[in-house]
């Protein structure tokens, strides 16, 4: 009897097996680029309508550095 179901598994677990087994070495995560992508997602959901793209610059780099300038982090 042969088993199939789990050849998807399989394959990916095969081919992410270095990235996988470094999260349980050393904690390795992306939990930094991850947080940033959605906060620059949220910001250009805030700016609809900005069409200078300096701006758009501007409202990230407040939200990700504004925070610790101005003492609240």
């Amino acid at each position: 009897m042969k088993l199939d179901c789990f050849n998807s598994f399989i394959v990916t677990l095969q081919n992410w097996q270095h990235e996988i087994t470094n999260y349980f070495l050393r904690r390795e995560t992306s939990g930094f680029v991850e947080g940033l992508n959605n906060k620059i997602k949220v910001i250009k959901r805030r700016c609809y309508g900005i069409y200078d793209i300096g701006r758009l610059f501007q409202h990230i780099w407040l939200d990700v550095e504004g925070r610790r300038l101005f003492g609240y982090a």
